[in-house]
């Protein structure tokens, strides 16, 4: 599966759009994860365990955008974005959609 952020995909010519691909997940924070937080607050730098929780998420919601493309028959899916929105106090969504396209 092709992904970019972009419009197009150099070389290759769209013969049609099959609709929106999208996936998403929502995460949580633990308890441990804050405590470790707290303490970075404190003397500063990076939150790594945050990071790695950012990082999974974002893996996860374009997997599922890729296997939601895949339903639709789609060659590549175009016009990639990344959102992240506060489903509660601590949970979080993070949703990858674009466009799901046939290539020629």
């Amino acid at each position: 599966m092709i992904i970019s952020t972009t419009e197009h995909i150099p070389g290759k010519e769209i013969v049609e759009a099959l609709g929106i691909a999208r996936g998403s997940t929502v995460r949580a924070k633990s308890i441990g994860k804050d405590i470790f937080a707290g303490f970075k607050n404190i003397v500063g730098g990076e939150i790594h365990e945050y990071t790695k929780l950012q990082a999974d998420s974002r893996e996860e919601a374009i997997q599922r955008m890729i296997e939601d493309a895949e339903k639709l028959d789609a060659d590549a899916i175009v016009g990639v974005r990344l959102t992240t929105s506060m489903v509660t106090q601590g949970a979080a969504e993070i949703l990858a959609y674009g466009t799901a396209v046939k290539l020629g």
